[in-house]
């Protein structure tokens, strides 16, 4: 079972995160601020729980983080402690109310966020204007769009754990992953940096039910990612090929921060992806200001297109750029984009 007094990751003989947050106005250890175990009863500060897009299943956000980067979009719950107290079994409920809307049914090996886009683009007008935009996969019937906090979409078999991490604590996940797989027929995604997957914590989550992990690798060089996580990258970049080993579901995130993380680093990670399995999903997403970072900015559209043709030349197969009003803008960005990616990257 779980126990908050002392750290898990270096229970493993690994190094803790830089996991400090807020609660109650005082700093406090992730793990402690947001998860309890009381007399072998585990429970999670959960932020919000709602079908999310443009990934299109139930994502269940998360307070707590192990990881503390300057660039986060979502520290005001992943760095403050901010929610209401999950169970296992509440999660479950959750899930099975999900369960029983889901509109649109995925095989395992698309349980990804990164397959959402080739099936619904997100944009409602099949639904509240009866036709189809010409850049509409075609996938999805219009009986199967519904509203929801964040716009149209499909209700796909997914249900996602997202926001902060504190993964290196895998029971809450665990224990939720069994009893979904058990009432369910939802897939399981964990979005994760991948500071908490030690051997043995990987092993546990496969073991428990979890199909899919989305890896968010915030850059190759490691003195970078110190810098903007304040933890080490070394484990994380053997991370796709444990994942894999594992026969786990796996698709992988990097931000193009100009200064920062630019084509050299990303280029570096698509290759430690290429040469794991070249149909590995990556996707590539702009970043733009905010908490630490407010002083940085986005790329332009001629830097992600260079850094995608780059990762292209890896070999790499499956490319996607992410945050497009962020960096495409006018027309004039819209069409250097389409003359310079593959149409199917955007």
């Amino acid at each position: 079972m779980m126990q908050n007094a002392k750290c898990r990751l270096k229970q493993q003989g690994y190094s803790a995160g830089s996991c400090q947050v807020e609660a109650d106005g005082q700093p406090r250890l992730a793990c402690q601020a947001t998860l309890r175990d009381e007399n072998g009863r585990i429970s999670r500060l959960i932020t919000s729980v709602h079908l999310s897009r443009p990934e299109n299943y139930l994502s269940i956000y998360q307070s707590g983080c192990n990881f503390s980067c300057r660039k986060c979009h979502s520290w005001h719950f992943s760095k403050v402690a901010d929610g209401s107290w999950y169970t296992p079994q509440d999660i479950l409920e959750a899930a099975l109310a999900y369960d029983n809307h889901v509109t649109f049914t995925e095989p395992r090996s698309r349980a990804t966020a990164w397959h959402a886009h080739d099936s619904c683009r997100c944009c409602g007008s099949c639904l509240y204007m009866g036709l189809r935009q010409p850049n509409c996969p075609g996938v999805v019937k219009p009986q199967s769009i519904v509203l929801s906090p964040q716009g149209f979409g499909p209700a796909r078999n997914i249900v996602a754990f997202t926001g902060g991490d504190v993964a290196c604590c895998p029971e809450f996940y665990g224990e939720c992953a069994q009893l979904i797989k058990a009432h369910t027929s939802l897939w399981i995604l964990l979005e994760t940096n991948g500071y908490g997957l030690t051997p043995r914590n990987l092993d546990y989550l496969q073991e428990s039910g979890v199909d899919s992990i989305w890896l968010d690798i915030k850059a190759f060089d490691a003195e970078t990612h110190r810098w903007l996580t304040g933890c080490s990258n070394e484990r994380i970049l053997r991370l796709p090929a444990e994942i894999r080993r594992r026969d786990m579901v796996l698709e992988v995130l990097s931000l193009y921060i100009p200064g920062v993380v630019e084509a050299d680093d990303l280029t570096q990670i698509a290759q430690l992806l290429q040469a794991v399995d070249s149909e590995i999903p990556f996707t590539l997403l702009a970043f733009f200001p905010e908490y630490r970072m407010k002083s940085y900015r986005s790329p332009t559209v001629k830097e992600m297109a260079t850094a995608y043709r780059r990762i292209k030349a890896t070999g790499l197969k499956n490319i996607r750029l992410g945050n497009l009003g962020v960096f495409a803008q006018t027309d004039a960005d819209r069409k250097y984009l389409m003359d310079h990616v593959d149409p199917e990257a955007v």
